[in-house]
């Protein structure tokens, strides 16, 4: 039978190539889109003919979200507040304070009959460092109003939940965003531009998307989401909130189909907790992390580039007291692995503080576990002191400076006088750079006058000898690049794998 229907099909073909041969000049070209060259098919299974049925059923429950700000501005206007204020304009300098009106748009969806809504933190917080946020307008579909109560945000996740007075009210609920795949059609409800209740559609592009933050793990689609949408819901095909429209990437501030929804497996657990007006707490080691690069992992020596590498345990933290060290890499938490996707970041921010936590790592290439029990995550402003000085090189003097050329540094003891100079931490112990040749990898990868190199291979330096020896022993061993480990200002320490050279 195979066979019959292939002859058959063949000779078909073979006619229909026959009847055109007849019909059009020999190389002739007709258009692509010829009146009845191409027939309307019916969508294959799976796809919808039209989204209006789902849409009429589920966008009464999305919301436009507005706020009234007051913005302090500095009026530059001599004569304010007296009856000459308006007679010159709004030239000179010195002038009082003065108050504006500022407004922001936004979207939501209400979750429950009683009228608890979700947004973006961004939607409801202040435009403007000097701005306050006065009033939270609710409107719904049918243009009825009312005011909100914000019930609780978390700037991190970028939730908030606010609450309106209302009863038997149109609301939809969390889906199981786990179950998404790439490809999957989407439909994202909004008020962009404060047109009103805009629909779009498309697929979605990407899963655990990261873009900023050190837990954004985003639903990328393509699906157009503009200014105004934040705080929408994005539906899948059944009509379930997979995902939270919350960002867009644009070189423009306008839509160019790369836009980014928060998971609703991240989201609901979050909004839950806030809507039983609770703080939402996040486990916390007390460490800094970077990624094992290649470059890395070649330094260690190691098999492949997995894991992370600690570069700095805070004092009486969890890390510390469990006995992790700067230089180890971590590779896995509670028996899950430690991944670009899922790092140690996310992987500990996820566990309830008080937790006894399994922590597998790698030290000096061998692997073993330790225990740490969660802390408590501080805020974003108790942590604002941990990023690195980025400021202008220091002075300092130069006086025994030896250069190192397989490195391309040049480095000299770091004394008391030299470490007030460049400021670190008077208890910081190593060799300070003098200088470092620019074409090198090591001047390449921005090591500058005034770093202090903490450790080579994870080896204490103390004197320029330290370093050599370091050197010979990643040659000795087969590798042709060391790991530095170098402190800037009052900044947390990072690793720098630097290639040595001929």
């Amino acid at each position: 039978m195979r066979y019959a229907y292939a002859i058959t099909t063949a000779l078909l073909v073979g006619g229909a190539a026959a009847t055109m041969t007849l019909d059009t000049p020999l190389g002739a070209q007709t258009a692509q889109n010829e009146p009845g060259a191409i027939q309307a098919q019916s969508p294959r299974a799976g796809a919808p003919t039209s989204f209006a049925d789902m849409v009429a059923r589920l966008q009464p429950a999305v919301v436009n979200i507005s706020t009234t700000q007051r913005v302090t501005v500095q009026n530059s206007n001599p004569f304010a507040g007296t009856p000459f204020e308006n007679f010159f304009g709004n030239r000179g300098g010195g002038g009082r304070p003065t108050t504006r009106e500022g407004q922001s748009l936004g979207s939501g969806f209400i979750i429950s009959e009683d009228g608890y809504v979700v947004t973006n933190n961004h939607v409801i917080s202040p435009g403007a460092r000097n701005a306050t946020v006065e009033s939270v307008t609710v409107t719904l579909s049918d243009g009825k109003e009312y005011v909100a109560k914000v019930v609780g945000r978390d700037e991190e996740s970028d939730l908030a939940v606010l609450k309106i007075d209302g009863d038997n009210l149109p609301f939809v609920r969390f889906g199981d965003s786990k179950q998404a795949r790439v490809g999957d059609w989407v439909v994202a409800i909004g008020n962009p531009f404060g047109l009103g209740g805009t629909v779009t559609a498309g697929i979605i592009s990407a899963l655990n998307r990261v873009a900023a933050g050190p837990y954004d793990r985003f639903i990328q689609t393509d699906a157009s989401i503009n200014q105004g949408n934040s705080g929408g819901p994005m539906f899948d095909m059944q009509g379930n909130v997979i995902g939270i429209n919350s960002q867009i990437l644009s070189p423009t501030g306008g839509n160019v189909g790369v836009g980014f929804a928060i998971p609703a497996e991240q989201a609901a657990p979050i909004v839950a907790t806030l809507r039983r007006g609770d703080t939402v707490t996040r486990g916390y080691l007390g460490v800094g992390i970077q990624p094992v690069t290649p470059e890395i992992a070649a330094a260690l020596g190691l098999e492949e580039d997995r894991g992370e590498i600690i570069r700095s345990v805070e004092p009486d933290q969890a890390a510390q007291r469990a006995g992790i060290r700067p230089g180890d890499i971590v590779v896995g938490v509670a028996g899950q692995e430690v991944t670009e996707q899922q790092t140690l970041s996310i992987l500990v921010a996820n566990t309830r503080p008080g937790t006894r936590l399994p922590i597998e790592l790698i030290r000096d290439g061998r692997r073993q576990t330790v225990t740490a029990t969660v802390g408590t995550r501080p805020s974003q402003e108790e942590l604002a002191g941990f990023q690195m000085d980025e400021e202008g090189e220091p002075a300092m003097p130069d006086p025994g400076a030896t250069a190192d050329a397989t490195l391309g540094l040049s480095v000299q003891a770091l004394t008391p006088q030299i470490a007030r100079s460049i400021g670190v931490d008077p208890s910081v112990r190593g060799v300070v750079v003098s200088g470092a040749d620019p074409s090198s990898d090591a001047g390449q990868k921005g090591i500058r006058r005034g770093d202090v190199i903490i450790s080579i291979n994870r080896q204490p330096v103390t004197s320029a000898a330290d370093i050599t020896r370091g050197v010979a022993a990643a040659r000795s061993a087969g590798r042709d690049q060391v790991l530095l480990y170098i402190q800037r200002g009052r900044g947390a320490p990072a690793f720098f794998p630097i290639e040595i050279a001929e």
